[in-house]
């Protein structure tokens, strides 16, 4: 027995129909697309000007928070909103229509501003798959080159120290970036702390006349106190217990009130405020220290931990997360709600797992955090006002599509279905010709090398076949 699939007869007014719902259906991709341009626009604004800087540890954490995008997604969205802010053709494209976000948000991954405007030709001519794959094809060669790169700065390091005829020490070198940044964090540190001792000793020396030292004397100097310091040390860093610790010194009333007299100062007598000091003593060991009437140390305890072992596994199964409205990360430190200090218990029913950046809000920032009576925590700003999980939506027009049209209109944009549509014309996409001749770094063939518009152009689609140039991509199959 036969079976036979159903026929559809497509009659002149079953073909219009669908014509007009397919236009509907491009013209409004197209007023959306013009519309994600702006969004973008005002999120890149947002960024720049800290305006999520108020408890959220980035501009995609208050995203997540405010518009309900996930995080991944929110974290797309600013980059591709930052990259945009360089690249002009690309950002007018998507806000004319022209171009998808999917399509934009591939090329921001490669694009630069030397690229931008063959990279757009390519988001013109082909769909977003071709996009997608000519993106990975670039991306495979610009890793190639920052390979070769690489290698060639590792093999070129070279450090040459000789003894010059005066018996003064000549110093000559390359190193690799990431040393060269780690050598330069180190000498700028050598050098604060010598400046340090040169402006007191200069401020303390009766003859004026004498010069301060150069920034290549300083550099000099500095270099010294870091092999001093590396001697000295044994060039052993120490246990991570120790070389981690931050040890504290804070009077008990100052841990109590903020407001009362004392100390508050780290192990070099550096002076920090008693916020920080009740933060760091939130959830951190201690050691209680006494003194008598002239300053005499008395007594002293036994180091103990603030929040035992067995409470902040208790802590962290019960709370999993930072408890900040939209923050979520899954790793933090223990809050005392009430400070111990304070007489407030160290209880579960006390703690609230906040990560770094929110408990510095907290102690530091002016943001409060308390316990209701049903047992949730309420958050408010440092003007009082309390934090909402998540703020009400805005109003959305009763016709939104209309009201969209309408706004795009009043910015002068002329959309219709065709817009947005490629100029692909069912070609194979040839992916090695493509990248042979649009990347900078691809290896050409023989003879001059051939523009984008002679095979493959904007008007004629992606190009049909691979020459025997191309050079080979990772993970993609010749048509």
């Amino acid at each position: 027995m036969e079976t036979h699939s159903p026929r559809i007869v497509a009659t002149p007014a079953r073909v219009s129909e669908l014509d007009r719902l397919g236009d509907q259906i491009a013209e409004l991709s197209a007023h959306l697309e013009a519309a994600t341009a702006r969004l973008l626009a005002l999120i890149r604004e947002f960024d720049a000007r800290g305006g999520w800087n108020g408890g959220f540890r980035s501009c995609a954490a208050w995203l997540s928070w405010r518009v309900g995008l996930d995080p991944g997604a929110a974290r797309e969205r600013v980059r591709v909103a930052r990259a945009l802010g360089t690249l002009p053709r690309l950002a007018a494209a998507l806000a004319r229509g022209e171009l998808s976000y999917a399509k934009v948000r591939a090329l921001t991954r490669v694009a630069t501003p030397e690229t931008e405007a063959r990279l757009l030709g390519v988001g013109r001519a082909g769909t977003a798959a071709h996009v997608e794959r000519i993106v990975r094809g670039w991306r495979y060669v610009d890793r190639r080159a920052e390979a070769r790169e690489t290698r060639r700065q590792h093999t070129s390091r070279a450090l040459h120290v000789h003894t010059d005829d005066d018996g003064t020490v000549v110093v000559r070198g390359r190193l690799e970036p990431e040393v060269g940044a780690l050598l330069l964090r180190a000498l700028a540190a050598a050098r604060e702390t010598l400046y340090q001792r040169t402006r007191q000793s200069f401020a303390s020396s009766s003859d004026r006349s004498a010069a301060p030292p150069t920034m290549a004397q300083q550099q000099a100097d500095a270099l010294a106190l870091l092999a001093e310091t590396a001697l000295h040390h044994g060039l052993d860093p120490g246990a991570p217990g120790e070389r981690y610790q931050v040890v504290v010194h804070v009077d008990a009333p100052v841990l109590a009130d903020p407001d009362q007299p004392g100390q508050s100062v780290l192990e070099d007598g550096v002076r920090v405020s008693a916020e920080t000091s009740q933060r760091l003593a939130c959830d951190a060991s201690r050691v209680v220290m006494r003194h008598d009437d002239a300053g005499r140390l008395v007594e002293i305890g036994a180091r103990t931990r603030t929040i035992p072992p067995a409470l902040r596994r208790a802590l962290h199964h019960r709370d999993r997360t930072c408890r900040f409205p939209g923050c979520g990360l899954p790793f933090g430190q223990g809050h005392h709600l009430r400070h111990w200090a304070r007489g407030g218990p160290t209880t579960l029913s006390n703690l609230a797992l906040l990560c770094r950046r929110h408990h510095r809000a907290v102690h530091e920032e002016g943001y409060q955090v308390d316990r209701q009576p049903d047992r949730a925590l309420r958050f408010r700003r440092p003007d009082g006002r309390p934090l909402p999980d998540v703020p009400p939506p805005p109003a959305v027009p009763a016709d939104p599509v209309q009201a969209l049209r309408m706004q795009n209109e009043a910015q002068g944009l002329q959309l219709h279905a065709r817009t947005a549509c490629p100029l692909w014309l069912g070609e194979g996409l040839d992916l090695g010709w493509a990248i042979d001749v649009l990347h900078p770094l691809a290896t050409r063939g023989v003879g001059s090398p051939r523009s984008f518009g002679e095979r493959g152009s904007p008007d004629h689609g992606p190009p049909a076949a691979i020459p025997a140039t191309a050079p080979p991509l990772p993970s993609e199959e010749t048509p």
